[in-house]
C-alpha cells in the first residue's frame, strides 16, 4: 500500500491511449443535449465485444474527464448506434456500459437493429433484460435517426447520425494531444523557472571580481535560455489557439462546439498562467540581477580599496620615514625637495582614494545593500587622505622652522666671524690717536647695529621660537653659536671701553679723583630658630584617638552595634545551611522514589505489557545516570558533614570543594537530557507511567521529577551566593568564593556541553579539539582576499548569524537551527560551517565604528572574520579567552 501511495498519480492523457482512441469505438463529438449535457457516441463497431475491459475503461474514463465539471455534473447522454448489428450486440454494449461507465448518466439512446427480425428480438429483449442492465436512467430504444432528432437537435449530432455537426476524429485526437502537450510544456516551464529561482536563492556568492563576473554571466545566460523557452511555449499556445479557432476563422457561419469552446478556454487559461509565471519570474530576476550587479560593484570597490589602501599605507610609511629635520640649511633644503617629491608622488593615490570614497558614497545613495561594509571603508579612505595632508602640512611647518633656524644660526655664525675679522683688522697703532679711536668706535657701533637685524640679542626668545624643533644636536649647536655671540659681544664691549678711554685721553686733562670710601662690612642677619620641643598639636590629637581605641577597646553603643550585626550574620548563615540540609534530604528521597517507582518497575514482569514498544530496552536513555547521582548524594546524607557547618559555616565551602570532581556527574546527566525528553514526548502518555504515578501518589508526572537534578545544581550556586553575602570579610570568605566559582564553572560546563552535543555536520572528533572554553551566538561578516564566501541567503550582505565554539585547539563556526517537536518547545541544533585552527589565527581587538566588534583573521589576514558581540562585556570576555589561548600557545612554543 505504501508503494502505491508513493507512486505519482496523474490523469490519463491522449498519448497514453492513442491506439485505443484511433479505433473509434467511442467518441466525444462535442455535441450537447438541450440542457447542455455532453454526448458520448458509441458508433457501429464490429469488434466491440472483443475490446479488452482495460482499454474500454481507459477510453470511457478519458472521454468523461474532458468536459468541464459544470457540464459533467449535468450528466452524460449516451448514443449507441447498432442499426446494423444484432440484438446480442446491443445487449453486450448495454451490459458493458452499465458496468464500467465512470460518469454520471442522464439518458441512453439505442438505435436498434434495422432488420425486422433483430428489431423484434430487440424489443422483446429490452423488456425482458432492462433490469439486468442495472441502469438508473431511462434507456430509449429508437427505430431511426429521425426519432433521435426528436430528442437532440441536429446541430449537436454528427453527419453519421443525420446531424450537421462537423467532426473529424483524427483532428479531434490531434487537438487533444496538442492541448495536453501544451499543458505539460507550461507545467515543465513553470518547474524550470521554480528550480532556477530556488538555485538563485541558494546561490553562494564569491568574494572576488572574477568569480562574481563569471557567476553573473552564467546566471544571465541561464535566464536568457529560460526566456527563450518561455517565448517558444507562448508561441506554441498561440499556434494551438489559432488551430482550434480555424473553422470560425475560415467561415463566418461556422460555430465552435461547446467542447471546442472549452478547449479554447483551456488554452487561454494556460497562456494566462504562463504570462503570470513569466511576470513573477521577471520580478524575481530583476531583484536577483540587481543583487548580482551590486555584488560585482562591491567586489570592484573592495578590490580597488585594497589597492588604494596599500598605496596609501606605503605613502604614509614613506612619510613616517621623513623624521629628519636637518642639521644645516643645505640639508633642510634637500629635505624640502624630497618632501615636495613625496607630495607630488602622493597626488595620484590621494585622488584615487577621494574618487573611490565618492564612488562608495554614490553606491550608498543608490541604496546598495552592503552599506555596513562600504561606509567604514569610505571613512577610512578619507581619514588616511586627511592624515597625509595634515602630516604633510606639519612636515612643511617643521622644515620651514628648521630652515629659518639654521639660516639664523648661519647668519649669527657669519656675524661672529665678521665681528672677529673687524676687531682683528683694527690696527692698534692707528687706534692710539683720538681720530683713530673714534673711527674704530664708529665702525664697531655700525657693526653692532646689525645684531638687532638678526634678532640674536635675546637667547630666551630665540629658544621659545624654535622650541618645537630643537633636538639635542641642534640645541647644542645653537648653544655653541649663542655662546660665541656672547663671547664676540664681550670682545666688542671690552674694545669699546678701551677705545673710549683712548678717545677721552686726547680731549681733557687728567684730574685728581678722590678715592672711593671703603664699603662698611655687612652685618650678619639674625637667624630665626624654632624653639625646641614645639610640635604640631593637631597631629598629636589625630594620632591619639586610634591609639586610645587600640589600648582600651571599643565601648558603649559602637560595641553593641557590632554585636548585633554579628548575631544577624550567624543567624542568616544558620538558615542557609539548614535549608541546604532539609532540601538535600528531600532531594534524595525524590531520587529514590523515581528509581524505585519508575526505573525498577520497567523490569517488573507484571507491567511489561504496559510499556510501549518505543520504550523497550531504553531505560538508560530515559533516566540517564540518575542512579549514579542518587548513590552519590545518598552516601553523604546523614553523615553529619553538612550539619557540622551550622556551628562552623566556613566548613561549607570545603564540602563543595572536596567533591568538585564528583559533581561532574551532572554534566553527563544534562548531556543525555535532550534524548530523554524526546523519548518522554513519544511515550509519556502511556498507561505504564500513569500506573506508576498512581502507586507513588505523585501529584506531578515523571518528567517534572527528571528536571530535579538540573534544578539542584542551580540551587547549590544560589545557596553559595547567599552564604557569601552573609560571610563577607569573615573567615572562610576566600574558600566560599572558590566554591561558588567551582559551581559556576560546573554549570557553565554543563551548559556548554548541552550546546556541544547539538553540533551536526562536523566530520572530526569533537573530543579531540581540547577543552570547550566559550560558546555563543554572534553576527559575523567576512572579508576574504580570495576564495568564496558562502552565504545561503538573498540578503547575503547582512551579517551571518553564527554560533561560535571556542576550544583550546580550534574555533568552530556553526549555524543555529531550531525545530519544533510535536508542538513542544524548539530544539536547537548547530550545523557546522567552518573552522579555524587556533595555532594559525590572530585577533584585532578593536574595529573602528563599533566597540562591540572584533576581528579574527587567518593566514596573514587572507581570511578575515568580523565578529559583533551583543555587548561590550561579552566581547571583552571572548577576547580575554582567545588571548589566553594564543598566549599559552606562544609560551608552549618558547
Amino acid at each position: 500500500t505504501d508503494e502505491i501511495m508513493q507512486q505519482e498519480i496523474r490523469p490519463l492523457v491522449a498519448v497514453d491511449i492513442i491506439e485505443q482512441l484511433h479505433r473509434q469505438f467511442a467518441i466525444l463529438s462535442g455535441g450537447r443535449g438541450k440542457d447542455g449535457a455532453p454526448i458520448i457516441t458509441f458508433p457501429e463497431f464490429a469488434g466491440f465485444s472483443d475490446i479488452p475491459d482495460e482499454d474500454f475503461l481507459n477510453v470511457v474514463t478519458y472521454l468523461t474527464s474532458i468536459p468541464s465539471l459544470e457540464a459533467a455534473s449535468i450528466g452524460f447522454i449516451i448514443i449507441i448506434d447498432r442499426r446494423r448489428d444484432k440484438w446480442s450486440t446491443v445487449k453486450a454494449s448495454l451490459t458493458r456500459i452499465a458496468g464500467a461507465f465512470p460518469g454520471n448518466l442522464q439518458l441512453v439512446f439505442v438505435l436498434r437493429p434495422s432488420r425486422f427480425i433483430q428489431r423484434t428480438i430487440a424489443d422483446i429483449g429490452i423488456k425482458l433484460y432492462r433490469d439486468d442492465f442495472k441502469m438508473k436512467v431511462p434507456i430509449i430504444m429508437l427505430n431511426s435517426v429521425s426519432d433521435l432528432h426528436g430528442y437532440i437537435d441536429k446541430s449537436q449530432l454528427t453527419r453519421e447520425l443525420g446531424g450537421t455537426l462537423e467532426y473529424g476524429h483524427s483532428q479531434w485526437i490531434h487537438h487533444r494531444t496538442a492541448i495536453e502537450n501544451f499543458a505539460m510544456t507550461v507545467k515543465t516551464t513553470a518547474q524550470m523557472l521554480q528550480t532556477f529561482g530556488t538555485d538563485l536563492a541558494e546561490t553562494e556568492l564569491p568574494n572576488d571580481v572574477q568569480c562574481t563576473e563569471e557567476l553573473l554571466s552564467a546566471h544571465t545566460d541561464h535566464h536568457s535560455k529560460l526566456k527563450d523557452e518561455l517565448k517558444l511555449a507562448v508561441k506554441q499556445g498561440a499556434t494551438l489557439l489559432t488551430c482550434i479557432r480555424e473553422p470560425v476563422t475560415r467561415s463566418a457561419n461556422s460555430k465552435l462546439s461547446p467542447d471546442e469552446l472549452e478547449n479554447v478556454a483551456t488554452v487561454e487559461r494556460l497562456l494566462a498562467q504562463l504570462d503570470e509565471t513569466e511576470k513573477a519570474f521577471d520580478q524575481f530576476w530583476t531583484k536577483h540581477h540587481l543583487k548580482l550587479e551590486q555584488c560585482l560593484q562591491l567586489r570592484h570597490f573592495e578590490h580597488d580599496f585594497r589597492e588604494v589602501k596599500l598605496a596609501l599605507d606605503n605613502l604614509m610609511e614613506a612619510q613616517a620615514g621623513f623624521a629628519d629635520i636637518g642639521d644645516s640649511v643645505t640639508r633642510v633644503e634637500h629635505l624640502l625637495r624630497e618632501q615636495k617629491q613625496l607630495e607630488e608622488k602622493g597626488q595620484e593615490p590621494l585622488e584615487k582614494a577621494q574618487s573611490l570614497a565618492l564612488h562608495g558614497e554614490q553606491l550608498i545613495q543608490n541604496n546598495h545593500y552592503a552599506v555596513d561594509s562600504i561606509r567604514p571603508k569610505c571613512v577610512e579612505l578619507r581619514r588616511i587622505c586627511d592624515d597625509f595632508t595634515n602630516e604633510t602640512k606639519k612636515k612643511y611647518d617643521i622644515l620651514g622652522k628648521s630652515l629659518e633656524l639654521h639660516k639664523q644660526l648661519d647668519k649669527a655664525s657669519q656675524w661672529c666671524e665678521a665681528g672677529i675679522y673687524l676687531l682683528a683688522s683694527q690696527a692698534v697703532d692707528k687706534c692710539q690717536s683720538q681720530e683713530g679711536a673714534e673711527t674704530a668706535l664708529v665702525e664697531i657701533e655700525k657693526f653692532l647695529v646689525t645684531a638687532k637685524e638678526h634678532q640674536l640679542s635675546n637667547p630666551k626668545e630665540f629658544y621659545n621660537q624654535f622650541d618645537m624643533i630643537l633636538t639635542p644636536e641642534i640645541k647644542a649647536n645653537a648653544q655653541r653659536i649663542l655662546q660665541k655671540l656672547e663671547d664676540v659681544q664681550e670682545m666688542f664691549d671690552k674694545r669699546q671701553v678701551s677705545l673710549k678711554k683712548l678717545a677721552a685721553k686726547q680731549t681733557r686733562p687728567v684730574q685728581p679723583v678722590a678715592p672711593h670710601p671703603e664699603s662698611s662690612p655687612k652685618r650678619a642677619s639674625p637667624k630665626i630658630t624654632r624653639p625646641a620641643g614645639v610640635v604640631n598639636n593637631s597631629f598629636v590629637f589625630s594620632f591619639s584617638i586610634p591609639i586610645q581605641m587600640a589600648l582600651h577597646g571599643t565601648k558603649g553603643p559602637c560595641r553593641d552595634r557590632m554585636r548585633t550585626s554579628e548575631y544577624h550574620r550567624h543567624e542568616r548563615c544558620y538558615h542557609i545551611i539548614n535549608e541546604l540540609i532539609e532540601t538535600e534530604r528531600v532531594y534524595v528521597e525524590e531520587l529514590q522514589s523515581i528509581i524505585e517507582g519508575y526505573a525498577s518497575e520497567m523490569d517488573n514482569p507484571s507491567l511489561v505489557h504496559l510499556i510501549p514498544s518505543a520504550l523497550q530496552n531504553k531505560k538508560e536513555i530515559l533516566f540517564g545516570n540518575l542512579p549514579e547521582i542518587y548513590e552519590f548524594h545518598n552516601r553523604h546524607v546523614g553523615t553529619g558533614e553538612i550539619e557540622n557547618c551550622i556551628e562552623n559555616p566556613e566548613l561549607l565551602a570545603r564540602c563543595f570543594l572536596k567533591r568538585k570532581e564528583d559533581l561532574q556527574i551532572y554534566e553527563k546527566y544534562c548531556q543525555n537530557k535532550p534524548r530523554s525528553e524526546a523519548l518522554w514526548r513519544q511515550c509519556g502518555d502511556s498507561i505504564f507511567f500513569q500506573e506508576c504515578q498512581r502507586k507513588l501518589d505523585h501529584k506531578l508526572s515523571l518528567d517534572a521529577y527528571l528536571l530535579k537534578p538540573v534544578q539542584r545544581i542551580t540551587k547549590y550556586q544560589l545557596l553559595l551566593k547567599e552564604m557569601l553575602k552573609c560571610s563577607k570579610n569573615s573567615e572562610g570568605t576566600a574558600e566560599l568564593e572558590e566554591a561558588l566559582a567551582t559551581m559556576l564553572d560546573i554549570i557553565k560546563s554543563v551548559n556548554d556541553s548541552m550546546h556541544q552535543i547539538a553540533i551536526t555536520g562536523y566530520e572530526g572528533d569533537v573530543s579531540e579539539l581540547g577543552k570547550l572554553l566559550m560558546q555563543g551566538s554572534f553576527n559575523v561578516w567576512t572579508d576574504h582576499k580570495k576564495g568564496h564566501n558562502k552565504v545561503k541567503d538573498l540578503a547575503r550582505f547582512k551579517p551571518m548569524q553564527r554560533h561560535l565554539f571556542l576550544y583550546t585547539k580550534i574555533l568552530l563556526f556553526c549555524k543555529k537551527r531550531e525545530e519544533n517537536t510535536d508542538g513542544h518547545e524548539k530544539t536547537a541544533s548547530y550545523s557546522f560551517k567552518n573552522s579555524l585552527k587556533m595555532s594559525t589565527v590572530g585577533i584585532t581587538e578593536n574595529v573602528k565604528g563599533d566597540n562591540k566588534k572584533f576581528e579574527i583573521w587567518y593566514n596573514g589576514r587572507e581570511e578575515v572574520y568580523i565578529i559583533q558581540a551583543s555587548s561590550v562585556e561579552l566581547k571583552n570576555t571572548w577576547i580575554s579567552e582567545i588571548r589566553k589561548v594564543l598566549t599559552g600557545q606562544l609560551e608552549a612554543c618558547r
